[in-house]
């Protein structure tokens, strides 16, 4: 193939708009992607002006373009309106340079043009989406952010700025620290520093400096945002402001506090008159006293939980404290799962009440003496009382109230299975239980104590 005719090819199958023509804009060629793009055919176009493109209002362009091309020049237009045969107009992009002749001299111009259409729409989604999201990134209660993989912050939302009085010059990078209390400031770098090395989602709670000079309370989130390889390209923060939820989250527990004093009050008033009542039996008027004590234990551990899961291990060493300092031995152990309240309730008052029978009657009540007590939380809750060392106990002749606690209300409380063994080496107690009477597993011993 000659080179012109390779040429020429080149022209035919362009999927541009190629056309030539003479310095007063006449059309000299008309390829065929000109033909779809304008809706002129070659025949309708060659030998016209190439003004017939060109609205009224735009005709002063065309003598600007072909002074230029006389004078040399290449001229690109990143946007024009054209013409279509149908009337409509066209968005193009456009590039006309200079034809000289084999004396150099310029004898006309070649067009080249490209429907601007799609690449229009493209921005337009663009800034459609840009808008929504600045929309909705603005107008969010929280304050937001996005951070460079290694925790370099680049954007926030107008949230930020409005609540700190900051830019983003001021802020870009690790700026955040200035609106940080310094009481906070290192802990809260570190652990976010920890997400960054480990990719984990990130979360803390810490006060951020307003524009006023308040310190306010906010919970702050940040996710790992990856590609398609899993590598992590920024992290999306959130700060939300929980200051009143805090303040009344404390006021709640004054007010639990001040509930539990009171019930505590009514409570030795009613072993006041329990001792003044039944004051010729010193036997029951002291087991009364131990039960309502560990009564008194389990509302101290669900006032200083909220009222919320009860670790067991927290349960068993609070509800045996009362066994501390008389030569006892008793090993727990078990995995660190929790107990709603009602079944933390339960539970620990039969565990008081073993402890109590196994001081006078069991293992306890010997110096060689031991008890074991294990839990376990696969599917449901488990928990053993194993004593050893101590002296055989033979069932008792008659079911009282201590026989209740251990047995008859964990079975009708919490619909478990009991098991009560008079065994010659030492009393066994066992409870199974459903899943229900397990919470949440015990959270990180920072957030337990905050």
């Amino acid at each position: 193939m000659k080179p012109q005719d390779h040429y020429a090819a080149i022209v035919q199958s362009s999927d541009d708009a190629i056309v030539a023509k003479d310095l007063d804009g006449i059309v000299l060629s008309w390829n065929p992607a000109a033909e779809r793009i304008f809706g002129w055919s070659s025949e309708e176009m060659v030998g016209q002006s190439i003004r017939r493109l060109l609205p009224a209002d735009r005709q002063d362009e065309e003598d600007l373009i072909l002074s230029r091309i006389r004078n040399g020049e290449r001229i690109a237009l990143s946007l024009a309106t054209r013409l279509h045969k149908d009337g409509s107009e066209l968005p193009v992009v456009v590039t006309i340079s200079p034809v000289r002749d084999a004396e150099g001299r310029i004898v006309g111009a070649s067009k080249i043009a490209r429907d601007a259409g799609e690449r229009l729409d493209i921005e337009r989604q663009l800034r459609d989406s840009e808008h929504r999201f600045r929309m909705l990134a603005d107008n969010i209660s929280q304050l937001a952010w996005i951070a460079e993989a290694d925790g370099d912050i680049l954007w926030y939302n107008q949230r930020w700025y409005d609540y700190t009085g900051t830019d983003l010059a001021a802020m870009r990078g690790w700026g955040w620290r200035a609106v940080h209390h310094a009481d906070h400031l290192e802990r809260v770098e570190a652990k976010f520093r920890k997400s960054l090395d480990s990719g984990e989602e990130w979360e803390d709670l810490f006060p951020l400096k307003s524009c006023d000079g308040e310190w306010r309370w906010f919970l702050s989130r940040a996710k790992p945002i990856r590609d398609a390889d899993g590598n992590i390209v920024c992290w999306f923060g959130t700060n939300t402001d929980i200051t009143e939820q805090r303040e009344q989250s404390e006021q709640i527990n004054v007010l639990l506090r001040e509930v539990n004093h009171r019930s505590k009050n009514m409570l030795a008033k009613v072993q006041a008159l329990a001792r003044s009542s039944i004051a010729g039996d010193p036997e029951l008027v002291k087991r009364f006293a131990e039960r309502v004590g560990s009564l008194a234990v389990n509302q101290d551990i669900l006032v200083r939980r909220d009222w919320k899961e009860v670790p067991v291990e927290e349960l068993v060493r609070l509800q045996l404290r009362f066994v501390e300092g008389k030569g006892v031995r008793i090993s727990h152990s078990g995995p660190g799962c929790a107990l709603v309240p009602r079944a933390a309730e339960i539970v620990g008052m039969a565990l008081h009440e073993l402890a109590t029978n196994s001081l006078k009657y069991g293992a306890l009540s010997v110096p060689g003496g031991f008890v074991d007590i294990r839990w376990d939380c696969p599917d449901g809750f488990e928990m053993e009382w194993r004593e050893s060392g101590g002296p055989p106990v033979p069932p008792p002749s008659r079911r009282g109230f201590g026989s209740q606690l251990i047995e008859d209300i964990p079975r009708r409380g919490l619909g478990a299975e009991v098991t009560y063994d008079f065994a010659a080496d030492g009393i066994v107690w066992r409870l199974s239980a459903e899943r229900g009477v397990i919470a949440d597993p015990v959270r990180e011993a920072a957030e337990a104590a905050e």
